[in-house]
């Protein structure tokens, strides 16, 4: 067994008996939004990590997921596994004509355009009172009914429903980025004038990342609805995307299990110093800036070139041909 399918298992295996040692259900609630938020930057990781395309809506993304399923079950009675279904699909769509705006655009413009587009989705939320309740909010939003004898209901239930929908997230987003697909959102980000030379669509790549990525933006606001059960206007807010972000940053853009493992960093260190609250950027702001000099690929990105180093240095070197003997007289 590889060290990294044994710290695969070893991670899958903690967080299946977590619910089992955590000392109550606080800690239950904290783990499960950890796991909803790190699905939501699976997504941000997608277009800023791998395409080099940073959106600065995708919290906007994440509160339109979670609105679909507030409003569809609570005010048209939808059923919630249909809700839930829309909510991705609902996300990706608007994606899809965001992106078609947007993706024309390239660097700091493109960062500019989309922290509008955040804005002006937060303004809708709250001045559009006859659709989403504005300031006041959704209430009452539904558990997710359960499917046969497996109910979420429950405080453990709902915790393995997002571990399951983050596993699931994490399989997929394997498969995209080792594929020719993901291999042609890199060649996009490392240098777009020379995949454009190769023959790559420029366009059409860019936009199926960014749906892509509003799709699991969406599922994670949905999954956010089913467990919180209230939506507030602070959900889109541009914290939330900067705080996806700062969690991809610490743990590895462009790494696969990054985003995760630096979500679940910023989620306890904000439990920890909670004491801290009013004083949160002067805080953090300084540790993130210590974890990149430490870490400047993240934390998942710094050991992936630390093993690959010590990989190259344990495999014996091919050994040189010696030098002919006429070539030597020669020379």
């Amino acid at each position: 067994m590889s060290v990294r399918l044994a710290i695969t298992a070893l991670a899958i295996g903690l967080a299946l008996v977590f619910p089992f040692i955590a000392p109550n259900d606080y800690y239950l609630s904290v783990m499960a939004l950890v796991y909803v938020n790190a699905l939501a930057a699976l997504g941000l990781n997608l277009t800023a990590g791998y395409t080099g395309q940073l959106n600065l809506a995708h919290g906007g993304f994440v509160a339109i997921g979670a609105y679909t399923v507030g409003l569809l079950t609570v005010d048209y009675g939808t059923p919630f596994w249909i809700a839930f279904a829309l909510s991705g699909v609902v996300a990706a769509g608007l994606g899809f004509f965001v992106g078609l705006l947007s993706l024309r655009l390239k660097g700091h413009y493109f960062a500019i355009f989309t922290l509008c587009v955040g804005s002006v989705i937060t303004l809708l939320i709250e001045k559009w009172d006859s659709l989403t309740h504005g300031v006041v909010g959704v209430i009452g939003i539904p558990a997710p009914p359960g499917l046969g004898p497996i109910r979420f209901d429950t405080s453990i239930g709902q915790y393995y429903l997002v571990l399951a929908f983050l596993l699931l997230g994490l399989f997929v987003m394997r498969r995209i980025v080792d594929s020719l697909v993901g291999r042609t959102f890199v060649a996009i980000r490392n240098s777009e004038d020379l995949a454009e030379a190769l023959g790559i669509d420029l366009m059409r790549n860019k936009i199926l990342a960014f749906v892509i990525s509003t799709f699991y933006a969406g599922v994670s606001g949905a999954l956010y609805a089913g467990y919180v059960r209230f939506l507030g206007p602070d959900i889109a807010g541009v914290s939330r995307t900067f705080d996806l972000l700062s969690a991809s940053v610490l743990g590895g853009l462009g790494t696969l299990t990054g985003p995760v493992v630096g979500t679940i960093i910023v989620a306890w260190l904000t439990q920890y110093l909670q004491f801290l609250q009013d004083y949160r950027m002067v805080v953090f702001g300084p540790l993130l800036i210590l974890a990149l000099i430490l870490f400047p690929r993240g934390i998942v990105g710094s050991l992936e070139l630390w093993a690959a180093r010590r990989k190259a240095m344990a495999e014996p070197r091919a050994p040189q041909a010696a030098p002919l003997a006429g070539a030597s007289e020669n020379a």
